[in-house]
């Protein structure tokens, strides 16, 4: 069953466009080069400067678990990390009917 992963971040509004860069340069091309993974996208919020959702969608939960647990995974929390006041909450879906 497809899984849908979202990642809500918040970053201070000065970094923002850090944060933007890094995921198009950095965090996207190798989340999308991972075995399962179907789709990964950045969204902005509108009302809230700095504050986005990774959403990545994959072919199940094994796909999943390998990526979390790959050096790609590490390298992408340490370009993250390097944002400064960036905060993360991590949330799984799946499709209901």
């Amino acid at each position: 069953m497809p899984i849908v992963r979202m990642i809500y971040v918040t970053f201070p509004s000065d970094q923002a466009e850090l944060a933007e860069r890094n995921w198009k340069e950095k965090c996207a091309p190798l989340m999308i080069k991972q075995p399962g993974c179907l789709s990964e996208e950045l969204l902005r919020c509108k009302e809230h400067p700095g504050e986005y959702i990774s959403y990545s969608s994959w072919d199940s939960e094994e796909s999943v678990r390998k990526y979390l647990e790959s050096e790609d995974h590490q390298e992408i929390k340490r370009h993250n990390r390097n944002i400064k006041g960036a905060q993360d909450l991590v949330k799984n879906y799946e499709l209901v009917g």
